[in-house]
């Protein structure tokens, strides 16, 4: 079995990790939940701290395993993997920054100022609430379309092409909520990239080690025909 590259192992490691923060998100979003005592009220701290500093956590990985992968895609479908690097680049800073911003506000002693409220609150209708939108159910579905185009190959790449297409359109479906005011709705893109997306970049990761594998072997054949001739 040939030896990982080290941009390979990166991939690979990353994509376990982006699975393990997502189980872990998963687990305190729920506990979170069952602590609150009505469905209308926000996650509570530390669950809510918790979950800002995993996403900070999970976006920038997300991006990672993108870049590496793009490292490693033949050169017909680079351009489809450069613009999911651009719109996952894109969510990473947005989302980054939504969720600095939040944690800032929240740790202020008096809270936040009720004049700015309405861009500060992480709650429905604000600005970073809004923001936060377009970094997942906008920028992120986007990155799932383009970066579905470059698996084709096998069963496997069919598998993973369908749960980036099935999750983009989850996370396009859940941006419906911002017209019609409905955050119920948004659940529905929940779904698409914190659910799926962990499963995602898992596959994407043992992926990179299931094509080093072929090329090992590949270029294995390659120097047997060489020797014969």
């Amino acid at each position: 079995m040939p030896t990982l590259s080290a941009s390979r192992r990166t991939g690979l490691f990353t994509g376990w990790l982006i699975a393990g923060l997502g189980l872990l998100y998963a687990i305190v979003t729920t506990i979170g939940l069952f602590q609150l005592p009505s469905p209308d009220e926000p996650i509570t701290n530390p669950y809510f701290t918790m979950m800002e500093l995993l996403t900070l956590l999970i976006a920038p990985s997300i991006l990672l395993v993108m870049v590496v992968v793009h490292n490693h895609t033949d050169s017909r479908h680079r351009s489809f993997s450069l613009a999911a690097i651009f719109f996952l680049g894109m969510m990473t800073v947005v989302t980054s920054a939504v969720h600095t911003m939040v944690l800032a506000f929240q740790k202020n002693p008096g809270g936040i100022p009720t004049g700015i409220a309405w861009f500060f609150d992480f709650r429905w209708p604000s600005v970073v609430y809004a923001l936060d939108i377009l970094a997942w159910d906008w920028f992120y579905p986007l990155a799932m379309l383009f970066a579905s185009a470059i698996y084709h190959k096998d069963n496997f790449d069919k598998t993973l092409r369908m749960l980036m297409l099935i999750s983009a359109l989850l996370a396009l479906l859940g941006l419906m909520g911002v017209p019609l005011a409905d955050m119920q709705l948004r659940n529905i893109g929940i779904i698409g990239y914190a659910v799926l997306g962990p499963v995602i970049f898992l596959l994407m990761g043992l992926r990179l080690k299931r094509t080093a594998r072929s090329s090992g072997q590949t270029e294995r054949e390659g120097h047997d025909r060489s020797r014969d001739k």
